[in-house]
């Protein structure tokens, strides 16, 4: 994995035109390593990693079998992809690792709560859509594509294939749209994401960890938010609006507030602003 340090904001954008149509994550601390929410948790809580299939594999029934009662259309748990992606969606360890393709959403996701370095990884898509693991041509993206019935539990589920599937459910909720986000499958829970790449034979760059400092987290998420790229629009709900209360105290009110000809008595009618 190539590492990138960089210094400034403009040179975070300088850097991203050069990246046209890979994929980016974002973590607010760099030293966070490139795994699922469910590789996490298993590390955490389950060190016998022999019955982590099953314990996958059960968590997913489990899911199946009592979400029905929440949703509108149940069917929607019948495609492997999108029903892992509907237990992202609220909370649910699993497999999958969000990514967008938009660098500035990652950017955003990687300093909105960062207190030291951050990182946004930027994974190249172009290469990897034809790329297949060394040894392995037949891996291709069509072939294991988790969206066709039966491959999740032929490539993914049996925890064996050292490959990585890049993509979207066939039907994308709200969220998934605002954040231009796509998804990284793996067929492997025990590895990171790095290490399974470093199994793709080519000679191109497959990922790239941008190292953004903390020293600069003032002036992107500004831009962030004159870009309109906020908790409010990536989250389209009350809870993304709710969420972007945050930052609105960040940005707006230290100017008025550290201002000592400001008052509330004399200054504008807050509710205005």
């Amino acid at each position: 994995m190539k590492t990138i340090q960089i210094t400034s904001w403009e040179e975070f954008v300088a850097l991203s035109a050069n990246l046209d149509g890979w994929a980016f994550r974002g973590h607010q601390d760099e030293r966070w390593p490139l795994i699922s929410s469910l590789t996490r948790y298993l590390y955490d809580f389950i060190p016998n990693h022999l019955g982590w299939r099953a314990r996958e594999e059960r968590a997913i029934r489990i899911f199946r079998r009592k979400a029905h009662n929440y949703l509108p259309d149940a069917n929607v748990l019948e495609e492997d992809l999108r029903c892992l992606a509907l237990m992202q969606h609220h909370g649910a360890p699993t497999r999958l690792l969000d990514f967008t393709k938009s660098p500035f959403v990652a950017a955003f996701f990687a300093l909105e709560k960062a207190t030291s370095n951050a990182a946004v990884f930027a994974l190249n898509t172009p290469v990897l859509y034809n790329a297949t693991p060394i040894g392995r041509p037949e891996l291709t993206r069509d072939e294991i594509d988790p969206r066709v019935k039966g491959n999740f539990e032929r490539h993914f589920i049996d925890n064996h294939e050292q490959v990585i599937w890049i993509g979207e459910p066939t039907q994308m909720d709200r969220r998934l749209v605002a954040q231009s986000g796509t998804f990284v499958l793996p067929g492997m829970i025990d590895k990171s994401l790095d290490q399974i790449l470093s199994q793709y034979g080519t000679n191109e760059t497959l990922i790239s960890k941008i190292v953004l400092p903390q020293a600069m987290r003032d002036e992107a998420m500004r831009a962030l938010y004159r870009m309109n790229i906020t908790n409010a629009t990536l989250f389209p709900d009350l809870e993304g609006l709710a969420r972007s209360v945050a930052f609105e105290l960040e940005i707006i009110w230290p100017g008025l507030i550290d201002d000592p000809s400001y008052s509330m008595r004399a200054g504008p009618d807050p509710a205005s602003i």
